[in-house]
C-alpha cells in the first residue's frame, strides 16, 4: 500500500496546483466574479474555486465550474434567488463547462474553531481564491485524519438522499445523467470517512477513493465499481441507479 498518496514531502495533504486558469474557462470565471460583484457586492467576503478548473485540469464539455462562495452574513430570499439566477445566467453564457455549482457559507462559520475540519481545510487544501479576503491564509497544512474526512462528507446521507429524490422527479434525460455522475463523486468521496484511524495517504481522484476503499472493503468492490462507471455516458435505468444508491449509502451508515 503506498502510504505516501496525497501528501507533501512533510506529510502534509496536498494543495491544489497553482498553474494558471485555462484559457478556455477564463471567460467564465471572470463572468462569474462580474455578476457577483455587481448582484452581491457589499454581502461577498470570498469567492473561490474547487474542482477540476481551479487545478487548471479541466476538459471542455466535460467539466464543472464549481465555486465556493462566502458570505459575511446569511443571505436574505431575494440574495438566495440572486445567486440560483446567475447561476442559470452563466451556464447559458458558458456551455464550455456542464455545470456550475454554487457552495455558500458565512464568514462567522468559515472562522468558527468547531469548523476548522470543515472549513478550514477545504479553503486551504481545495480552494484557489478568485476575489476577495484569502481565508485560506489564516490556516495551517492538515496531515491526513478520519476528523477531517467525516467533517468534509459526513453529510452524505442527506446529500445521496436529496440526490435519490431530484432523479426520482426528473424526466430530462440529460439532467438525470448530470444528477446521477454529481451523487456517484460524491458518494465514493464520502468512502472516505470509513478510512481507517491509522491510514496516513489521502485519496485526490475518485479511482484513488476507490482503491483506497477496496483496501479495507474489498468485498465491496462491484458496487463501487457500478457508481465510479457512472462518471461516463450511461444508460443505467434511473430506478436502478436510485436503488444502488440507497443502498450504498444505508450499509455506509451502518459502519460509522
Amino acid at each position: 500500500m503506498a502510504e505516501s498518496k496525497g501528501l507533501d514531502a512533510e506529510g502534509f495533504i496536498r494543495t491544489i496546483s497553482r498553474r494558471p486558469i485555462q484559457p478556455a474557462f477564463q471567460a467564465a470565471v471572470d463572468n462569474l466574479c462580474d455578476m457577483l460583484l455587481d448582484r452581491l457586492g457589499p454581502l461577498i467576503d470570498s469567492v473561490y474555486l474547487y474542482g477540476s478548473v481551479a487545478r487548471g485540469d479541466a476538459t471542455v464539455g466535460r467539466s464543472d465550474l464549481d465555486v465556493t462562495l462566502i458570505l459575511i452574513r446569511e443571505p436574505a430570499l431575494q440574495d438566495t434567488q440572486a445567486i440560483e439566477s446567475m447561476r442559470l445566467s452563466l451556464e447559458i453564457r458558458h456551455p464550455e463547462v456542464t455545470k456550475i455549482d454554487f457552495d455558500v457559507g458565512y464568514l462567522a462559520d468559515a472562522n468558527a474553531p468547531e469548523n476548522l475540519y470543515k472549513w478550514g481545510f477545504w479553503l486551504k487544501h481545495h480552494c484557489r481564491c478568485v476575489h476577495g479576503n484569502d481565508l485560506a491564509d489564516q490556516f495551517d497544512l492538515f496531515r491526513p485524519s478520519r476528523l477531517i474526512a467525516r467533517a468534509v462528507n459526513g453529510d452524505f446521507p442527506e446529500v445521496l438522499a436529496a440526490y435519490a429524490q431530484r432523479i426520482e422527479a426528473e424526466k430530462n434525460v440529460l439532467l438525470i445523467e448530470r444528477l446521477k455522475r454529481g451523487a456517484s463523486r460524491k458518494l465514493i468521496r464520502s468512502t472516505n470517512v470509513l478510512r481507517p484511524v491509522e491510514a496516513s495517504s489521502w485519496p485526490e481522484s475518485l479511482e484513488e477513493h476507490v482503491d483506497h476503499f477496496l483496501e479495507t472493503y474489498p468485498e465491496m468492490r462491484p458496487q463501487i465499481a457500478f457508481f465510479l462507471s457512472q462518471q461516463q455516458m450511461s444508460d443505467s435505468d434511473k430506478g436502478d441507479f436510485v436503488g444502488r444508491l440507497r443502498v450504498f449509502s444505508a450499509w455506509m451508515q451502518l459502519q460509522i
